[in-house]
């Protein structure tokens, strides 16, 4: 098998536009994704509720996030993770409207123990 060789940001999208996610790799229990914010956010009274982890690592601009169990803004910039639980409830408050948003999303499954709680 040869090696893929990509680049994180190749082909931005235009600002203005909507916010771009890209699966960069698929495997049973496991998705990176891309994702380009620019001034994004989740819309009024949505939560994001997912079956699955989520480790996010903010690459460029800035973002803010909620949860529903601790409503402080929780405030990423450059080189910024966190680890979001599945079924923690959260949105995205803010994104930096004039600089895009480059974030690194996993997806993993949660570990055998907490699925089975």
């Amino acid at each position: 098998m040869t090696p893929i060789v990509a680049n994180l940001f190749a082909s931005l999208p235009p600002g203005g536009g909507a916010e771009q996610t890209q699966a960069l790799l698929a495997r049973p229990g496991l998705k990176i994704e891309r994702i380009v914010s620019q001034g994004q956010t989740t819309p009024p009274g949505r939560w994001y509720d997912q079956d699955q982890d989520e480790w996010v690592l903010v690459v460029t601009g800035a973002a803010t996030l909620k949860f529903e169990t601790d409503l402080t803004p929780c405030r990423l910039g450059p080189g910024d993770y966190l680890l979001i639980p599945a079924h923690c409830r959260h949105r995205v408050e803010w994104t930096d409207p004039k600089v895009a948003t480059v974030w690194l999303a996993l997806h993993l499954d949660p570990p055998p123990a907490a699925r089975a709680g």
